[in-house]
């Protein structure tokens, strides 16, 4: 029995296999070449624990025998959710060694996010902690025979029945022996999340021919080796941390993976002195704490050579920052978890490193960028990206519609990101196409957020948009019509939270609107509701640095001339100038021939609706 999706088009199979990027080698045979050829070497330290690869190698062969015994197999898939801890690893190559596709659930993920992706596989087997939310006590059962969905079997860690403790089923393989077997390379191995921009993220189906060649190319070009020591900060479950290189590119290469929490500066800054880490993944959000917080910790940052940055834009003025605060060489990261990753190389120029995110890991990878019309535009224009390759998938689990919209009648693959090519060959990451919010690295889907608050009874509209922030890169703002003239954000926030949804997921603001704008076809007007999100942020920010120059003011009537508050003429063109470098285009005469805030938000909300 195998697990159905698009398979790659027969003459392009044979190309990959023919070219040496597919080697029909299962994702077990990272694990099985590290175990037979450096068996006592160190792949894996989680607080006190320590795991080499023989250890890794046994303990996952443990729970795959013992699954096996259980009547699981080939064409089998597992719900997994743990933190990041080495049973993530144990449990992920024994599902791999067993033939069973795991799909790999963010520990941030909650109830709602959960019912959805049961319901997508309908897993035999769910693994999870006791210690998180969802399943501290068994109610989760209900909430998964809702979907239609009942696991067979469940384990959990911190269980206190031995025959659902996942601790005991990794360290014993039972008294009954089973063969296990993992699935054929051409097939599904385990499933990735997308990045989502509508609705809950889709699935992605990866094999195992096309994710070896991933995770290998990968450490090749990040030139990971035996001595790599990679903290794992960021959830292990995502992409980047998996695959890109991730652990599988640390554990291919000989390497060994350092457990963290999280990406809090100080508890990685310990973990980094104490096990020398030398190799560390972050999204720009988390750089940007660590940047703050290293002045003051630099010796314990000795042993780091390399920050690999990627899952948002990383912007130019915090690159630059990375060698001289933090001591290392920077890597920029630009991939998704449908496949394309690309790679600043270690030799590059400061300029490539810093302001573009990198070109492809593989002479395989096809690109084209287009305009709207699906016409290739001329280089160094932006574009929509399209591509496809050894390592790109062919289409979404079970979804002809997403894929329809998603690829040509080419096989090329539509992510959604708008990019330069570069003339030494780089991308440059300029925008999104989707309606999507990047916060910080964690994807928000609009849709998914705005279907969730309209079941509020009191809401009859809901607009959810990105907003700029100096942080995370993007927060989100959601408009919302209300009935009730009453409602409150946090009466809408604890909606959210009853629905289950993930905390990143909840809008950082939140604003109520008397009608929302639509377009000529009735559809949500987003424009607009930028427009207003900038309108505001700009009046705001305006005030602010009017105040910042005035002497002895604590604040101003929007009606009264500036010059009685002290303004003068050097400060307003000190004004003029700022503002055009927020794109906004006003000169100082037009500021000078009527000195008032009132008209100052008037000339600017008009300059920005314009453009």
């Amino acid at each position: 029995m195998t697990i159905e999706f698009n398979h790659w088009p027969l003459d392009r199979a044979q190309r990959y296999r023919d070219e040496g990027y597919w080697i029909d080698k299962p994702l077990t045979h990272i694990l099985q070449t590290r175990s037979q050829s450096q068996p006592h070497a160190l792949a894996i330290v989680c607080g006190e624990r320590r795991f080499s690869y023989a250890e890794l190698d046994q303990l996952s062969s443990n729970l795959a025998t013992r699954l096996a015994a259980s009547g699981l197999g080939k064409g089998d898939t597992a719900l997994v959710q743990l933190p990041n801890i080495a049973e993530f690893y144990i449990v992920l190559f024994a599902l791999l060694k067993a033939g069973i596709a795991p799909l790999n659930a963010l520990y941030s993920h909650r109830k709602l996010e959960l019912k959805s992706y049961a319901k997508q596989i309908v897993p035999r087997l769910l693994i999870a902690s006791r210690e998180h939310e969802v399943f501290r006590s068994d109610s989760y059962i209900a909430d998964f025979k809702e979907v239609g969905t009942n696991p067979e079997i469940t384990l959990l860690l911190g269980e206190t029945r031995h025959e659902n403790n996942l601790a005991e089923w990794i360290e014993t393989s039972g008294r009954r022996a089973a063969n296990f077997s993992p699935t054929e390379p051409g097939e599904v191995a385990l499933f990735q999340l997308s990045g989502g921009s509508t609705g809950t993220p889709k699935l992605i189906p990866r094999t195992h021919n096309d994710y070896h060649y991933n995770a290998r190319t990968s450490a090749q070009v990040c030139e990971l080796t035996a001595q790599t020591r990679f903290l794992c900060a960021l959830p292990a479950a995502h992409n980047f941390l998996l695959s890109s290189p991730g652990a599988l590119g640390v554990l291919y290469a000989g390497g060994a993976i350092i457990m963290a929490p999280s990406p809090e500066p100080l508890t990685c800054f310990a973990l980094i002195q104490r096990h020398e880490v030398n190799t560390v993944a972050l999204v720009p959000s988390a750089v940007a704490l660590w940047l703050q917080a290293a002045p003051e910790h630099r010796e314990q940052l000795h042993s780091l050579e390399f920050l690999q940055v990627g899952g948002a834009c990383f912007a130019d003025s915090l690159a630059h920052q990375v060698p001289g605060v933090l001591g290392c060489k920077l890597q920029q990261v630009f991939g998704m978890a449908e496949g394309l990753i690309n790679y600043t190389r270690l030799d590059d120029s400061d300029e490539q490193i810093f302001t573009t995110q990198g070109r492809p890991i593989s002479p395989g990878d096809e690109i084209k960028i287009v305009d709207e019309q699906g016409i290739p535009v001329a280089d160094g224009e932006p574009g929509m990206l399209a591509t496809r390759g050894p390592y790109t998938f062919c289409g979404y689990y079970r979804s002809p519609e997403q894929n329809a919209q998603a690829f040509d009648n080419e096989g090329y693959y539509y992510s959604g990101d708008l990019v330069q090519l570069m003339p030494t060959g780089d991308l440059r990451v300029v925008g999104r196409v989707k309606d999507q919010i990047n916060r910080g690295g964690e994807k928000v889907a609009s849709e998914e957020i705005e279907n969730l608050i309209v079941l509020h009874p009191d809401v009859t509209h809901a607009g959810l948009v990105a907003m700029p922030d100096d942080r995370l890169g993007e927060k989100s703002c959601a408009f919302v019509v209300s009935r009730n003239p009453n409602l409150k954000p946090p009466t809408l926030r604890r909606h959210l939270m009853e629905l289950g949804i993930a905390e990143y997921k909840l809008p950082d603001r939140i604003r109520l609107i008397e009608t929302m704008p639509l377009t000529a076809v009735g559809k949500i007007d987003k424009k607009h509701l930028r427009q207003l999100l900038a309108a505001e942020t700009t009046r705001t920010w305006l005030q602010t640095r009017v105040l910042q120059l005035v002497e002895d003011c604590e604040d101003l009537d929007p009606e009264e001339n500036l010059i009685f508050y002290g303004l003068d003429s050097l400060q307003v063109m000190k004004l003029a100038a700022e503002l055009k470098e927020r794109g906004i285009a006003v000169s100082f005469e037009e500021l000078a021939d009527s000195p008032t805030l009132a008209s100052w938000w008037s000339l600017v909300d008009t300059r920005q609706k314009a453009a």
